[in-house]
């Protein structure tokens, strides 16, 4: 199957991907849109540092995005930070490989 199969890429968002720390604050890349597939469902889930936080929506994307945790997302008119990003990849099985975007 190789990468998410692009029937199932319905929405459109835009991700700014954190690319550091500045002396005002985070820093981010240009905004760039990314066809991707929105699920918005609260759940449970754990940040970068270990601790339970709620998650709004979480985003199915190419696995060839780049959106690090801590990156900004725009949803419409909503704009979300990136609790974590997990790779999918079945390592050339037959699954949708893909990345898993979880938002506040």
């Amino acid at each position: 199957m190789g990468a998410i199969p692009d029937w199932l890429l319905r929405h459109t968002v835009l991700i700014e991907p954190l690319t550091g720390e500045g002396p005002f604050g985070p820093e981010y890349g240009s905004q760039t849109p990314i066809r991707c597939f929105v699920d918005a469902k609260r759940r449970l889930v754990r940040d970068a540092e270990g601790a339970e936080v709620v998650s709004e929506t979480t985003i199915y994307m190419p696995l060839d995005t780049t959106c690090p945790a801590g990156s900004r997302v725009v949803i419409g008119d909503r704009a979300s930070t990136v609790i974590m990003a997990a790779r999918r990849d079945g390592g050339g099985l037959p699954t949708p490989d893909h990345l898993e975007v979880v938002l506040q």
